[in-house]
């Protein structure tokens, strides 16, 4: 049934009366199509001859289709002409082909009609027609496809994105190869769109668009981004300027360190949002962020930060700011040193490890050899490898490879590996090198597919298999075996697949043949490989081997590939040749250019490295640690001045070349460049026919001194300018000019040129006109020659030269002016209220990093002349590196100014001056220049040399420094002079004098600084006395120490006694003065010592008899005893009367090892007496006494003491705690408590009234205890006795003060009491609360500090500690307690009681 006027053509729905196309082949879109365009034409036709109409149709091709409906053979040819393999087709096709096939059986069915003649002439000629339109269509497919194959679509031209404005059109060009013609589709963010509709766009246009290209071999896609801004965009019509600032310079890292770079980019003029395209490269490649990179923008300023830097990181970096007016670049090389080895002479780590030709289970590592090999050759390298996601590296290879590439076998399919390198020699192993970007075990096939994303969404294609044929066949012999490589250590085969595979895949067994044997072995008997591509290893290094291939799948083994031919075994790749001997330039003050021949027939070269030695070290250093592909480069990071020599080596895969020939030696200096222009060209003097001019000396040298000047000048008419005349053919020297043979009354402009050994410079900015007419004026005119020196963070000296004019009298003085460059004319300040006849002086209270313009001004007696030109700006900023003027005083004595520079230029000399003049007194002053150093030498100091002398270096950028030299320094000169001209020994300690045992004497005192040729010589009151039975000397040299010792002292011995020491032309002395009363005491003091050494000799007392008193309050008589022997004899005696065994006494006396004691007991007055101790034997004897009684008021006060301080406490808490028979009532002057387990009673200043019969009763209800002591009598008097030494002893323990007696405190809040203490020694302190000790924990925060603050603190109290507390002080003098009572009260509860009284 034909009811519309459309067919298909391949694939497009096509109008068979106007030839339109439409997007989809569906019912409604053909019919709104038909009804659209032609209905008025064709809706009457209906039935037969509406389908007959539409079978005619209008165009030939449309013939074509009508009998291709109906003929069998036709349909049947176009079904057998379809590939047998697996084909995938478009939805379109399938519909077709079903059509197709449809109407073939419709075709065949038998019919019988009758026809007339005139439609067998009609059918007659449409067959021809039919012929004629397949001849002419199957030349067009030969035209088109001359190879006879179906190829799938591929883009020849891909789309572009555009950015368009709002409102305009667009279109998206692309040119699509294959065969059959593939079908082109678009989408536009995956949705299917019609291509051919007019685009006018809006904003919501901006999306990503698809061109799909389908036919029956395959599918291709490619995207174009369409971007559509709206409104008026701000940088429209405007042309930027761009310029970059603050530019990083050559930088230099480390391996492991961070990084970073960054310029300040200004775009003029400045649109609001707009922002520049900022790129960085490194070598030219453009940089991505990662996590080694990262790239900022913030404001004006670019930033590259480069996170642990390795050798791959060294390179030229590039920063490009893109405008849509143009770009702008700058670039600055950055070096990455190696990190510091761990082990001494490893080699450093390889570099730029990467991966190439990654298969199924194979993949090739390639690096690069490190530049520095260690303290020996490069025996190998190891490669590692290590799965994504895992942290285990495992070794690939057993045996080094010096081969800088390897082929890894043995991966997982669909596995992820990262790979690194280490380098190994005699020494050690390396460093890893930086792991590799992570790359997919899989075929290239399936690798570039996920390379090439997903293609376009998803067009309706359907996939139809048919059996294969091919399954269980055994696939044919691969084809094209190759040896792509060739080591000692490895070969590399390669090859294609067999076309006969099947689509099961094939694996592929690898044989072997040794040359002159017939016999193959199969080298991977264990496991088939996958990838086509094998490394074999363990092969005889020199021999030769056939090598074929042989393809197996499940069906079986194929036959073998053709042989590969003889291989010999050995690295195909030669070593590169040395190159070429490298020519050395000078560019910097840092730097050199190194440029050099490239090695001959090298093949595969990786790059150069440059090594560089200063001259007389042989100690070589890589100037890079990442090859170089170009024959030059520059080395920076060298000494300036210092002296260098360069070689270069190439490298490749094969390994490192021989070393070039060394350069020749250079200095490391700038290159000479032209100087600057000129600046400031002004009149000096004008007369009727001549004008004096005058001009500042260029910025910039260009690293050679100006030899001289030329002055050109045109004439000036109203505003028409004349050509530019040379005045001087010859330069001239100075800095002015004598302009003559000039028109008088006539307007010239003036303009001045530099010169030195390179060229001449531009020309100066043209003077203003300046008319040739003699001046009348009586002041002086400008001063020239403006120039500083010593410019450092806040100060500068200006120097100038006089005025050319001086006026109606002499110039007498000169002002200077200053202002920030920033600032304009009212920013002119003086920097003197006084005139200045100097012609220099040093401005001070600079602020750093400020810029500042100066100016000077002459005066005579007439007044003050017209500023001269203006100098600057001068940046106030100390130069890195600067160094000052330094005054030295040698050895000798010599005084001289010493001055360094380190960055001395070819032709650079050191000029001395003193105040800024130059020095012709050469009899003052001698000058020694050598190497980058000055010497200036005082021949004979003096007042005449007081002034400022100053040191410039010529051909450098104004290095300078001066001293000034006062009277006051000069003398502080001449003084130290004179000390090295007469060295004085240091002394650390002067003579000094101890007393030893046996009373002998020794003098000594230490030397400072001394050498090993000191001689000391000793003397006693002008007498040199040597060693002997009397003196013995002693000096020890490796401290410093000089010994004299004295057995005794004599009365003969009274005097002086010094040390004279010699070292050299030092001299050193000193002495000890030992007469008169210091003399007779120290010869005392000698006696005792020897007397006491004798007394030692024997039985003798260690400690002599002393007391002490026991926790009972016993008093112990106590001594110690040395060198007993059994024989010794110990006798007590009191009273001198002898303590025998038999007596009451002798009990009391113990002896415990060397401790003799006495036991007292409780001391009374009957215990007072004289008790002595002897000890005897036949070596000697010695006795101790102790002396209690009234007369040895020494001993007995401090023995009561002693004894009652212990004794206060058990009195009173013992004694006084029975109460008399009356009551005794609470008060001031009488208390009771308890503490602890003890219940006491206080008497305040007791009285005769406090005597009596005290009791105590104790009663619990039960039972009761009575306690009764009697207070009179003898028990009255002890009892005052030990009040009297209790309360008059100062170290017994007290609380002084800082308790209350009462603390009220609201509950939640902290509670903090301190207690001062007091006691010696330092009494232990303790916390009681209602009579139970307390422990420091989280509730209760117990401190005591420095010996005297107790305190307690409880944070947030509750009602429950409320009570009594006490802080005990106790030692062992004595124990006190201060009390006092805490009472915690809740707020709410006070209201309450209160509202229940009111």
């Amino acid at each position: 049934n034909y009811n519309f006027f459309f067919t298909e053509n391949r694939g497009d729905c096509v109008c068979l009366i106007c030839q339109e196309t439409v997007v989809l082949f569906k019912e409604f879109n053909v019919k709104r199509q038909e009804q659209t365009k032609h209905a008025n034409a064709y809706d009457k036709l209906a039935g037969s001859e509406r389908s007959e109409k539409i079978l005619k149709g209008a165009d030939p091709w449309s013939k074509w289709f009508s009998h291709l409906f109906f003929s069998h053979d036709t349909v049947r040819g176009l079904l057998e002409a379809q590939d047998e393999e697996t084909i995938e087709e478009g939805i379109h096709y399938v519909a077709m082909r079903n059509l197709f096939v449809r109407e073939a059986k419709e075709a065949m069915q038998v019919k019988v009609e009758k026809k007339t003649r005139s439609k067998h002439v009609r059918e007659s000629a449409e067959r021809l027609e039919m012929g004629r339109v397949m001849e002419e269509w199957s030349e067009f497919r030969k035209k088109m496809n001359p190879d006879s194959l179906t190829h799938p679509p591929e883009f020849i031209v891909k789309p572009r994105g555009q950015t368009v404005w709002e409102g305009r059109s667009v279109k998206l060009h692309c040119t699509v190869a294959g065969w059959p013609k593939p079908r082109i589709t678009w989408y536009k963010n995956n949705v299917l769109i019609d291509a051919k509709c007019p685009m006018h766009c809006d904003f919501f246009d901006t999306a990503q668009y698809y061109a799909s290209a389908l036919n029956v071999k395959g599918e291709s896609s490619s995207v174009a981004t369409i971007v559509v801004k709206n409104g008026f965009s701000p940088e429209h019509g405007v042309t930027f300027e761009t310029t970059i600032i603050d530019k990083f310079e050559v930088a230099f890292g480390r391996e492991g360190e961070t990084l970073s770079l960054g310029c300040t980019v200004i775009v003029y003029p400045t649109v609001k949002k707009y922002q520049p395209e900022i790129q960085w490269y490194r070598d030219s490649v453009a940089l991505k962020p990662s996590k080694w990179v990262h790239t900022h923008w913030s404001g004006n300023r670019a930033t590259l930060t480069l996170i642990h830097l390795n050798k791959e990181d060294e390179g030229m970096y590039t920063l490009r700011v893109n405008t849509k007016s143009g770009f702008d670049a700058y670039s600055a090389y950055v070096f990455v040193k190696d990190a510091d080895v761990e082990v001494e002479g490893v080699p450093v780590a390889p570099l730029d490890v990467r991966c190439h030709d990654a298969n199924k289970d194979y993949v090739v590592v390639t690096w690069k050899q490190p530049a520095v090999e260690g303290s020996s050759s490069i025996l190998g390298y190891y490669i590692d490898r290590c799965e994504v996601g895992t942290h285990h590296w495992a070794q690939c290879n057993d045996t080094p490879v010096k081969y800088a590439r390897f082929p890894v076998t043995g991966l997982v399919e669909g596995r992820s590996y990262v790979f690194r390198v280490r380098a190994l020699n005699k020494a050690g192993v390396s460093r890893p090198s930086r792991v590799s970007e992570a790359v997919v075990a899989m075929d290239p096939a399936d690798r570039a597919r996920l390379r090439a994303g997903p293609s376009a969404p998803f067009t309706g294609m359907i996939k139809f298999t048919e059996e294969d044929p091919t399954v269980g066949v055994v696939p044919g012999e691969p084809t094209d075996v190759v040896v792509t490589e060739a080591t000692k250590s490895y070969v590399v085969l390669a090859w294609k697949p067999p076309v006969q595979r099947g689509h099961e895949g094939v694996m592929y067994f690898i044989e072997k043949c040794m040359s002159g044997t017939e016999t193959w072995q199969r080298v991977n008997t264990g496991m088939p490989v996958k990838s086509p591509r094998f490394a074999l290893f363990d092969l005889a290094e020199g021999k030769s081997y056939n090598f074929r291939v042989r393809c197996c799948n499940s069906a079986g083994v194929g036959e073998p590939s053709e042989p590969t031919g003889e291989t010999v075994v050995g690295d195909k790749l030669d070593l590169p040749s040395a190159p070429g001997s490298p020519v050395v330039t000078r560019n910097s003050s840092t730097s050199v250019v190194v440029s050099w021949a490239a090695s001959k027939d090298v093949k595969h070269l990786a790059g150069y490295y440059i090594e560089c030695s200063e001259v007389g070290t042989n100690v070589w250093v890589p100037c890079n640690n990442k090859p170089v592909k170009t024959t030059r480069f520059v080395c920076h990071g060298l000494s300036r001045g210092a002296n260098y020599v360069f070689k270069v080596k190439a490298v490749n895969a094969a390994g490192y070349s021989q070393d070039s020939a060394n350069s020749d030696a250079v200095v490391v200096q700038p290159a000479i460049a032209i100087p600057s222009k000129p600046t400031g060209v002004t009149l000096l003097e004008a007369v009727k026919d001549y004008m004096v001019l005058g001009w500042n000396e260029p910025g910039d040298n260009g690293g050679a001194d100006v030899r001289g000047y030329f002055v050109d000048y045109r004439t000036v008419k109203g505003s028409v300018f004349g050509k530019w005349h040379e005045m001087n053919h010859q330069a001239v020297t100075s800095c002015t000019y004598k302009a003559e043979n000039l028109k008088e009354n006539v307007l010239y402009q003036f303009q001045v040129r530099a010169m030195n050994m390179a060229g001449v410079s531009t020309a100066s900015l043209p003077s203003s006109s300046l008319e040739c007419k003699e001046w009348t004026i009586t002041v002086p005119g400008a001063p020239v020659g403006l120039h500083v020196l010593e410019v450092r963070d806040t100060s500068v000296v200006v120097l100038w030269e006089p005025p050319v004019f001086d006026g109606r009298s002499p110039v007498n003085g000169y002002y200077l002016d200053l202002k920030e460059a920033s600032t304009g004319d009212e920013g002119w300040k003086g920097v003197h209220e006084k005139v200045n006849t100097k012609k220099y002086i040093k401005v001070t209270s600079l602020k750093p990093g400020t810029s500042y313009v100066f100016r000077v001004r002459a005066q005579n007696l007439a007044g003050v002349g017209k500023p001269s030109a203006n100098l600057g700006p001068i940046l106030a900023q100390t130069r890195p590196g600067t160094k000052e003027i330094i005054v030295d005083v040698d050895d000798n004595g010599v005084i001289s100014m010493i001055f360094e520079c380190s960055e001395m230029n070819e032709g650079s000399e050191f000029v001395w001056s003193k105040n800024y003049q130059a020095i012709t007194d050469s009899s003052r002053l001698t000058f020694v220049n050598e190497k980058g150093r000055s010497r200036a030498i005082f021949n004979s100091p003096s007042l005449e040399d007081l002034g400022t002398f100053s040191c410039v270096v010529t051909n450098t950028d104004g290095i300078s420094s001066s001293y000034t030299l006062t009277e006051e320094g000069l003398k502080r000169l001449l003084d130290l002079s004179h000390e090295h001209k007469f060295p004085v020994i240091p002394f650390k300690n002067d003579m000094a004098m101890e007393l030893l045992e046996k009373g002998c004497v020794r003098f000594w005192c230490q030397v400072e600084k001394f050498t090993p040729a000191l001689q000391v010589e000793y003397v006693f009151n002008d007498a040199i006395i040597t060693q002997g039975k009397k003196y013995t000397m002693n000096f020890d040299k490796s401290n410093g120490i000089i010994e004299m010792f004295m057995d005794s002292l004599e009365v003969t011995d009274e005097g002086t006694f010094t040390f004279n020491l010699v070292d050299g032309k030092a001299k050193g002395t000193t002495s000890l003065v030992l007469i008169g009363d210091e003399f007779r005491e120290l010869q005392k003091k000698s006696e005792f010592e020897r007397a006491e050494w004798v007394r030692k000799q024997g039985p003798h007392f260690v400690e002599y008899l002393d007391f002490a008193v026991t926790q009972e309050c016993d008093v112990l008589l106590k001594c110690k005893i040395g060198n007993i022997k059994k024989e010794t004899e110990i006798t007590w005696s009191k009273d001198s009367i002898e303590i025998a065994e038999d007596d009451e006494d002798a009990a009391k006396i113990e002896r415990t090892d060397g401790d003799l004691t006495f036991n007292i007991g409780k001391i009374s007055k009957t215990d007072a007496g004289i008790y002595e101790v002897f000890l005897q034997d036949e070596r000697g004897k010695d006795k101790s006494i102790f002396n209690l009684t009234d007369a040895g008021t020494l001993h007995y006060g401090r023995g009561v003491k002693h004894a009652a301080r212990d004794k206060q406490f058990n009195i009173l808490s013992v004694l006084l705690l029975h109460i008399r028979d009356a009551k005794i009532a609470a008060s001031e002057r009488v208390k009771a408590g308890v503490t602890g387990e003890q219940l006491w009673l206080k008497i305040n200043e007791p009285t005769e009234k406090d005597k009596g019969k005290y009791t105590m009763d104790i009663f619990d209800g039960k039972d009761g205890v009575k306690r009764v002591f009697e207070l009179t009598g003898k028990a009255w008097e002890e009892f005052l006795f030990v009040v009297d030494s209790c309360f008059s002893c100062s170290d017994r323990a007290r609380v002084v003060g800082g308790l209350p007696d009462v603390v009220a405190i609201q509950e939640g809040k902290s509670l903090n009491l301190t207690g001062n203490v007091w006691g010696e020694p330092t009494p232990e302190v303790s916390w009681m609360k209602n009579d139970k000790e307390l422990v420091s924990d989280d509730r209760y925060k117990l401190k005591f500090e420095a010996g005297k603050f107790a305190s307690i603190t409880i944070a947030a109290v509750t009602t429950a500690d409320s009570g009594k507390y006490a802080l005990i002080v106790k030692n062992k003098y004595g124990t006190e307690a201060g009390v006092f009572t805490v009472s915690v009260y809740n707020p709410d509860d006070e209201e309450a009681k209160e509202e229940k009284k009111g």
